[in-house]
C-alpha cells in the first residue's frame, strides 16, 4: 500500500515537472507606453530574441532571467530607453515540492520562472533641437515676416 501511495505522488511530482512553464508558460504579453504618448517606435530584446512595437501597444515576449531592454524612437524627440527587470516568479518553489529538482530544472531552462511587469512605460528624451521647425524671421521696421 505504502509503494502505491509513493508511486501515486511520484506520478504526480513527475506530471507537475516544469509547473510554471505550464501554468505560466515561456511567452508573456507586454505593454509599452511612452511619454509624450504614442507615435514611437519600439524595440524589445532580451537573450531570446527581439520584438518591435509601436506605443501605446502590446507584444508578447520570452521570458527569460535576462532583463528586457527597451528603446524608443518618435520624431522631435531624443531616444528613450529602460531596462525592464526580470522578475523570479515563487512558482518555481512549489514546483521543489511536488516536481523536484527536475521540474525547477525545466522552468529554469524555458525562462517560465520569471516574468517582466506587464505595463512598461518609457520618456523620450527631451525635444530635439535640430527637429524643430524654424520660427519666421521678422523685419525690425515692419513686424511682418520675411520671405
Amino acid at each position: 500500500m505504502k509503494s502505491t501511495a509513493f508511486a501515486a505522488v511520484a506520478a504526480l511530482g513527475i506530471a507537475l515537472s516544469g509547473c510554471a512553464t505550464i501554468v505560466d508558460g515561456t511567452t508573456q504579453s507586454v505593454s509599452v507606453t511612452t511619454t509624450p504618448e504614442g507615435g514611437a517606435s519600439c524595440a524589445l530584446t532580451n537573450s531570446q530574441g527581439t520584438w518591435y512595437v509601436t506605443s501605446p501597444g502590446s507584444t508578447t515576449v520570452h521570458k527569460t532571467k535576462t532583463d528586457l531592454d527597451v528603446t524608443c524612437n518618435k520624431a522631435g524627440y531624443k531616444a528613450g530607453h529602460v531596462m525592464a527587470v526580470s522578475h523570479f516568479t515563487g512558482k518555481t518553489a512549489g514546483n521543489l515540492i511536488f516536481g523536484g529538482l527536475v521540474g525547477a530544472g525545466v522552468d529554469a531552462a524555458s525562462g517560465a520562472n520569471f516574468h517582466y511587469d506587464p505595463v512598461i512605460t518609457v520618456p523620450l528624451g527631451e525635444r530635439d533641437a535640430t527637429q524643430r521647425p524654424a520660427a519666421p524671421s521678422t523685419t525690425a521696421s515692419t513686424g511682418k515676416p520675411t520671405s
